[in-house]
């Protein structure tokens, strides 16, 4: 995938206004357009005109697509940082959604392909003009210990505004947030009331949290269940041991290993996992870690090793 300058394809700074690129889109969208340029190439670049003043009018999709930062190249390869969009604070439950028109990977991969939304929900015209205000939407990143005993954050959101001058910029707020024990990534955690101001009696929308996880050394997550490579000497896999290894609840576990245990066989531990109604499963997977041999003496003990087996790894490989 290749990465898409919108600033560049409409000839604009980055510091644009809302009126600037207004004025850009128009002068180039009347060039470009298949009724009035027949050249060659003239209907692809009309549409990435629009693809790109789709996401350069719209304040929350321009404050996004800045967060990639200034040093990327038109025609770059290109794939979202992860978790790009933590922390940040949208008013549509699909990032803004589609547009009408062809849209492109690079596009789809920030803003994906749903229909978007307008205004909030509920009301009555006839009751004086009272509307529910938009729900908001953000991405945010908690520990696994979190999920295993419930913890209390605050996190710090950000929400893309106009300043007076029509630029864009946002907005930072704090919320103390309740992180319930046994929640799983892609969840969404939903907070009353904090989402955009209602019209008139109507109240204010709802804030919802999609939980993702930040990234751990020692731990995978799928689903409620969590991996865990348990590095072990080779007499431990050889001859068997008593291991301690930690838990993501902060606690240890006394685990026993049976005498020859290969590497990458799964141990399952049943329900100590993320915890639900059905909690998950814990799998430590063991990595035989072979020590470095250094020193003389070290040296004599692998060869006094390798004449006790009659062993040959690659035995089983033919041609």
């Amino acid at each position: 995938m290749k990465f898409r300058d919108y600033y560049e394809t409409l000839g604009v700074a980055r510091s644009a206004t809302e009126a600037e690129i207004k004025a850009a889109y128009r002068k180039l969208a009347r060039k470009y357009h298949p009724d009035v340029n027949k050249e060659a190439g003239a209907e692809e670049q009309f549409k990435a005109v629009g693809e790109a003043y789709a996401v350069l009018k719209d304040t929350e999709k321009r404050a996004a697509y800045d967060r990639m930062g200034a040093n990327w190249k038109n025609g770059q390869d290109f794939t979202p940082p992860p978790n790009w969009n933590e922390g940040f604070e949208y008013s549509d439950g699909d990032f803004g959604g589609a547009y009408d028109g062809d849209q492109s990977e690079f596009f789809e991969s920030l803003f994906g392909r749903g229909k978007h939304r307008q205004g909030g929900r509920g009301g009555d015209p006839r009751q004086g003009m009272n509307f529910k205000g938009q729900d908001h939407h953000a991405k945010i990143l908690i520990d696994l210990a979190d999920a295993y005993n419930g913890a209390k954050r605050t996190i710090s959101l950000h929400m893309p505004t106009l300043d007076p001058s029509g630029h864009v910029t946002t907005q930072e707020r704090k919320l103390d947030v309740s992180i319930p024990k046994g929640i799983k990534a892609g969840q969404n955690l939903r907070l009353a009331g904090q989402g955009g101001p209602g019209i008139g009696q109507g109240g204010a929308g709802d804030l919802y949290l999609e939980i993702d996880f930040h990234p751990n050394p020692i731990y995978r997550v799928d689903g409620k269940d969590v991996y865990f490579d348990l590095p072990l000497a080779p007499w431990e896999a050889a001859l068997g041991a008593t291991v301690h290894i930690p838990t993501p609840a902060g606690s240890t576990l006394e685990l026993k290993i049976p005498a020859g245990t290969a590497s990458g066989r799964k141990m399952r531990l049943k329900g100590k996992g993320i915890p639900s109604k059905e909690p998950g499963d814990l799998y430590v997977v063991p990595t035989i870690t072979l020590p470095a041999a250094e020193t003389d003496a070290q040296k004599e003990a692998y060869q006094s090793f390798e004449k006790a087996f009659d062993f040959n790894p690659r035995a089983h490989l033919k041609g």
